[in-house]
């Protein structure tokens, strides 16, 4: 069971970590608003089918070929225009790259089983 406690501890620290409270802080103001909380799910929505694409092209599947890449680019430079939505993603970098780095950490300690 230690495992699971300490699994618990470091949910707990997560929550805890500024990187956690500034994107929960950030997003929560944004999506009070229904109008940038709507932009920001397009592109969300956008990049997901970016990646979805990039995938099928790896594997040689048969792709869109509609330029997502290209609307996804211009409406991340509209959003960035709002400093909230800029600050937003700022947070969602940070954010992701903590979590990046811990999962790298928790990777390399099982590396020899995988």
């Amino acid at each position: 069971m230690e495992i699971y406690d300490t699994t618990n501890k470091l949910a707990e620290e997560i929550k805890n970590s500024i990187q956690y409270k500034n994107l929960k802080q950030s997003k929560d103001k944004l999506f009070s608003d229904a109008g940038k909380k709507e932009l920001i799910e397009e592109f969300e929505k956008l990049k997901q089918e970016v990646q979805i694409m990039e995938i099928k092209r790896q594997n040689n599947q048969e792709i869109d070929e509609e330029d997502k890449k290209l609307k996804v680019a211009k409406l991340y430079n509209v959003l960035i225009e709002h400093k909230d939505i800029k600050e937003y993603f700022d947070f969602e970098i940070e954010f992701s790259k903590m979590m990046t780095d811990i999962n790298k950490i928790i990777g390399d300690a099982i590396k020899d089983v995988i």
